[in-house]
């Protein structure tokens, strides 16, 4: 938005950034695999230590396997994985207010709506509200992936069961 026009970076230059985000413990980029390819990508950013611990977590899904609970159980195994062993206390995600699909993925699994945030991401050249949902690791004791598979009964119950 506005100031210099910054290059798109090249597909290398991605990986190197996330890379170098992950090793700095900055950030978690995830590649989602779907019946061996790649379909989608989820990343929890913004990681926050000290008194804060937390993170947001967004993501992508391709659209020809959209529907089939992909995005849910990525979101879900992103989270436990956040809570048990990186040491978060606090997952955000923030979503535009009409996407009707992704907003579906954290009701699934029980994020909580806290609000709007306005003008928060400069997307498609304007500044875009976003909705803010919510979980922290005490609303999900037994762990978000077991929640999901009550929710959702025949879901694999390992990730490797998803191929």
């Amino acid at each position: 938005p506005g100031g210099p026009v910054a290059q798109r970076p090249t597909y290398r230059q991605m990986i190197r950034h996330l890379r170098a985000e992950a090793n700095a413990g900055r950030m978690l980029p995830f590649a989602i695999e779907y019946e061996g390819r790649l379909v989608g990508q989820l990343t929890v950013a913004g990681i926050t230590w000290g008194s804060m611990c937390s993170g947001h977590v967004g993501y992508w899904v391709d659209r020809e396997v959209a529907g089939r609970g992909v995005m849910p159980t990525a979101v879900a195994l992103a989270v436990d994985h956040c809570f048990r062993t990186v040491g978060l206390h606090r997952i955000e995600v923030c979503i535009r207010p009409e996407n009707g699909p992704s907003r579906r993925v954290v009701e699934k699994l029980g994020f909580r709506e806290e609000g709007l945030r306005p003008r928060y991401l400069h997307i498609d050249g304007a500044w875009r509200d976003h909705l803010i949902f919510a979980l922290t690791a005490e609303e999900a004791p037994d762990g978000l992936l077991r929640r999901w598979r009550r929710v959702r009964p025949g879901t694999p119950h390992t990730p490797g069961e998803m191929k």
